[in-house]
């Protein structure tokens, strides 16, 4: 019997960041909580509280996915995706936008399609956004 075994070896670091996600939300309690949930589940997870920081954090961190609040003051969330997808080192990153808005106009609904991002209504339970993060990361 012949036994392989691998010489590969795996940097913490990149396991942690291969989980890495931040999340862009105007009301600190929100992103506290989706934070502090998703920390318990393993994520790697940094907060914003503008999208002014949430670009300057995406830039810096690079994240493996991004929960963003769609109603924000100045930029709002499909500003802010612009801005993602117009920046090469974050364009593919798989965004979810969760709002509490639930009279979204079709043509912010295609938008956001088009733009590649997934759709979400708060409130979220923690399995809700658990099976979001996860979908955004694929073990």
């Amino acid at each position: 019997m012949l036994t392989v075994i691998s010489t590969a070896t795996v940097n913490a670091t990149d396991v942690v960041r291969s989980r890495s996600i931040l999340i862009v939300d105007d009301d600190r309690s929100v992103a506290d909580t989706f934070a502090r949930m998703l920390t318990l589940e393993g994520f790697d997870v940094q907060t914003a509280l503008d999208a002014s920081s949430g670009l300057q954090l995406a830039d810096a961190m690079r994240p493996q996915a991004i929960i963003l609040d769609m109603r924000m003051p100045l930029i709002n969330g499909i500003q802010f995706l612009r801005q993602v997808r117009a920046r090469p080192h974050l364009a593919g990153i798989p965004v979810a936008i969760v709002t509490g808005d639930y009279f979204l106009s079709e043509a912010v609904q295609q938008e956001l399609q088009t733009l590649g991002a997934s759709l979400r209504f708060k409130p979220l339970w923690l399995e809700e956004l658990v099976d979001l993060a996860q979908t955004l990361i694929p073990r």
